[in-house]
């Protein structure tokens, strides 16, 4: 349990059996009376946010999270299949728990999965990895101002921005972070 003193920007806790983390917190003293924690909560599960306020005596219960090294196998109906490094326990995660993460997964990688309650919640992977462009138009000549996009259709469907100077069968990095070009690979 955690005491409403510890309650800190990024900390993961647990509320009606529900992982969540806290991604604003204002510490509000009032002139009379106690203090009072305000924290504005995300759900780690379907990500909605809502704002709380804690008096310094109330307690909040700890959140019951695990990570696991896993690699991903193969895809299997709507259901994303993992197998633990350590234990080789196979693992099956729905598409809705995996979403447009599933466009970034290559067979053989190594992920992180989060676990809440022995409920995977969250899957992790590499920052960067590599793909081959399977479409996209030729860049016109001429068209040279800084940072010019073009759209690009990589060799698993996923639609990415890229330089004009990329064409198709090139190998480019993407960051899994947010989606977008990082670089070419030579």
């Amino acid at each position: 349990m955690y005491n409403a003193s510890d309650l800190r920007k990024g900390l993961k806790v647990e509320i009606d059996g529900e992982p969540y983390m806290i991604t604003e917190f204002n510490f509000v003293k009032p002139g009379k009376g106690q203090a009072l924690y305000r924290c504005k909560l995300k759900s780690m599960v379907t990500g909605s946010t809502f704002d709380k306020t804690y008096r310094s005596v109330d307690r909040i219960d700890k959140c019951n999270l695990e990570e696991r090294d896993m690699i991903y196998s193969f895809q299997e109906g709507d259901h994303y299949v993992f197998m633990d490094a350590e234990t080789y326990e196979q693992v099956h995660i729905a598409a809705e728990v995996v979403g447009d993460k599933k466009y970034f997964l290559i067979e053989d990688m190594e992920v992180d999965i989060l676990f809440h309650n022995d409920r995977p919640i969250e899957i992790m992977l590499p920052n960067f990895i590599e793909k081959t462009v399977a479409h996209t138009e030729p860049g016109a000549r001429g068209d040279t101002a800084t940072n010019v996009l073009k759209p690009a259709t990589l060799d698993n469907g996923y639609e990415i921005q890229v330089p004009l100077f990329v064409n198709e069968g090139d190998r480019i990095k993407i960051d899994t972070r947010d989606g977008s070009y990082a670089g070419r690979v030579s």
